[in-house]
């Protein structure tokens, strides 16, 4: 049997834990005991809940990463300096949340992308829209003051040119998950005043950091869960790697037919060969007649680039010289 512990020993054992000589956590055994029982405890905010998986999040940065490199190419040609586009966040926020974080005034767009229903949101900072707006009206955005007031109908129109460049970026990448078209619907100043979801809607909003030179803003886009919902399925790791996949292929094949169908090629057709001394070659006047051993009405070579691709034969087509093609030959087939 186990010892048992008399009154003077267990206020001795309590005095020394008072004390601090020995641990209050038990014995050893106890311990491990209690720590093979220790469960992994996450903290859950039910004001916040995460419709969003994680492998989604990672294929919506994903795809907003190759709009970030296509919007940087573009506005450095259109801006004829070096602009850069980055991916800063990808995150799960309410829509209230998002609303209070952006600055009041700013240039706020309201956009669609049917046939998805609902409303998305693009944000652009002013600390990088009067730098823009500079430099496109012959400035160096060097220093450029940032008024605290909404756009001018001037300075709008200025910037929707910009907008018109990321909506048809956008519309670019995201077809490799699902055919949409991006569209500016409304601009608004205060953010406050706009609202396209519930305030404890979830919405996955993508932050950009755009730098031109020594100054840089922010973009911010917020996509409410239930617009894109419909095609949340898509965005699993595996699904989305074989929607890129085979978008990017199409996309592929497309660019390289077009390209090719405007490419120029050179055509040109031999009527017959022979063979002649350096003396007769010399000797030729204007009006000889070389002889050859091909017949009039037989084919000829059609070289394309140098090389025999078909066989034609001679003939006229309204009132010019023309050559028919009759068949595909071998470039080892001798007429």
């Amino acid at each position: 049997m186990a010892d048992v512990l008399d009154q003077a020993e267990v206020d001795a054992l309590l005095a020394a834990v008072d004390a601090g000589q020995v641990p209050n956590g038990g014995s050893g055994a106890h311990a491990r005991g209690k720590s093979r029982q220790t469960h992994d405890v996450r903290t859950y905010d039910f004001k916040r809940p995460e419709r969003v998986s994680k492998d989604q999040m990672r294929a919506l940065e994903t795809i907003h990463e190759g709009f970030a490199r296509n919007f940087g190419a573009s506005l450095s040609g259109f801006l004829r300096t070096i602009v850069e586009v980055r991916v800063t966040s990808t995150e799960q926020l309410t829509y209230s949340e998002f609303i209070y974080s952006l600055p009041n005034p700013t240039c706020f767009n309201l956009l669609s992308a049917p046939p998805l229903e609902g409303q998305m949101c693009l944000e652009i900072s002013p600390l990088i829209i009067y730098p823009i707006i500079d430099r496109l009206l012959g400035g160096s955005s060097a220093e450029v003051f940032i008024p605290q007031r909404p756009l001018t109908n001037i300075e709008q129109r200025l910037i929707s040119r910009i907008i018109d460049r990321a909506l048809n970026n956008l519309t670019e990448v995201w077809s490799a998950l699902v055919e949409i078209k991006f569209q500016l619907n409304e601009t608004e100043s205060n953010p406050h005043l706009v609202q396209i979801v519930a305030p404890n809607e979830v919405v996955v909003v993508v932050g950009f950091e755009l730098k031109i030179g020594a100054r840089a803003g922010t973009i911010s886009l917020c996509i409410p869960f239930n617009v894109i919902e419909p095609v949340m399925d898509r965005l699993a790791t595996q699904s989305w790697l074989l929607y890129q996949q085979k978008a990017a292929s199409e996309r592929q094949s497309l660019e390289l037919g077009r390209h090719v169908r405007r490419s120029s090629v050179e055509l040109c057709s031999f009527l017959a060969e022979t063979t002649l001394t350096l003396g007769e070659l010399m000797s030729l006047q204007p009006g000889d007649v070389i002889p050859t051993e091909h017949p009039a009405n037989g084919e000829v070579i059609i070289q394309v680039e140098g090389k025999d691709k078909y066989a034609g034969r001679l003939g006229q087509y309204k009132g010019a010289k023309a050559i028919k093609i009759t068949r595909t030959i071998d470039p080892s087939t001798r007429l």
